[in-house]
């Protein structure tokens, strides 16, 4: 692919709106700084780039898409599109977790994500698809329908057996770190050392998790999920600490409150290209996989580094 076609795309959105074409061409610029400072200092000992989750949040009222794939055919149609575009896992969620978020019932989370995981299977049989609730039951009946990962944003805290039942079907669990519950995480989260409290609270619960049997577990410190800026931003820098949990490691920073505060943008929806550039400084960190809304810019950020790397 040439390099008018690679940013033809892009060039398209800007013919008429000179204002978005120049933040666009500063993000690019700073683009390249990434990709330079990360060539000099040597990104990576490994040659496979990580794996991309892309999110699917079946939900009305998500913190950056709420409301925008809420119908099933919406859904359907947005999972295939993350699919196409080039991920590797579909993460698909009925119940929002953004801060103040209240929870929902279990009746209406698997009304929600149920029909659009078994749709979405029956289009792409050999999707993986992960299924993002603490709710014991509806990862039971989203691995009927074809789901093979569990995402617990509790770290087992909601409910214990989403590790029995990833132990009995043999799933991949992902167990996050997550400071109180979603409606409150963000009134006042207070820690010692976060860096540190975060990896023992997430190596007491894999240790727990390793103990009722479960094979496959990835780690992830939960950026956002009751953390501060700063709290956010030390958990960045120190990523490489948590491969001492001898687990995979996962991420998710998609579009998160940080970048916002960063860069001073307020709509979520316009934190993707930072969300890449952010992924671009982290790849030293040899993270396994990358959750992110925005599956088309990764899939660009991945064929620039197999590229060059």
């Amino acid at each position: 692919m040439g390099i008018k076609q690679f940013f033809g795309v892009f060039f398209k959105k800007f013919d008429n709106n000179l204002l978005d074409l120049f933040k666009f061409s500063m993000y690019i610029n700073m683009f390249y700084v990434c990709l330079f400072i990360n060539g000099i200092i040597k990104i990576m000992d490994r040659t496979q780039f990580p794996k991309i989750m892309g999110i699917l949040n079946v939900t009305p009222d998500s913190f950056s898409d709420g409301g925008k794939f809420f119908s099933e055919d919406k859904a359907v149609a947005q999972g295939l599109k993350l699919l196409d575009d080039g991920a590797d896992i579909l993460d698909i969620g009925g119940e929002s977790t953004r801060p103040g978020a209240d929870s929902v019932s279990e009746d209406d989370e698997l009304k929600r994500v149920i029909p659009v995981i078994m749709k979405i299977k029956k289009m792409r049989p050999k999707a993986v698809i992960s299924i993002d609730s603490t709710k014991y039951n509806v990862a039971r009946e989203s691995v009927e329908v074809g789901a093979t990962m569990i995402n617990d944003i509790s770290g087992l805290d909601n409910d214990i057996r989403l590790a029995e039942l990833a132990a009995r079907q043999n799933l991949g669990l992902i167990i996050m770190h997550i400071q109180g519950k979603p409606r409150t995480m963000q009134d006042n989260p207070i820690y010692d050392n976060v860096v540190n409290d975060v990896f023992n609270i997430l190596k007491e619960k894999i240790e727990k998790a390793k103990d009722i049997g479960v094979q496959s577990i990835i780690a992830d410190a939960g950026i956002g999920f009751g953390k501060t800026y700063e709290h956010n931003i030390a958990l960045l820098k120190n990523y490489s600490n948590f491969h001492a949990l001898g687990v995979p490691l996962m991420i998710g920073l998609s579009r998160k409150a940080f970048i916002g505060k960063m860069l001073d943008i307020s709509d979520p929806s316009q934190r993707d290209i930072p969300t890449v550039l952010i992924h671009s400084l982290l790849l030293n960190k040899n993270i396994d996989i990358i959750r992110v809304h925005n599956v088309q810019l990764l899939m660009m950020l991945k064929k620039i580094y197999q590229s060059i790397i």
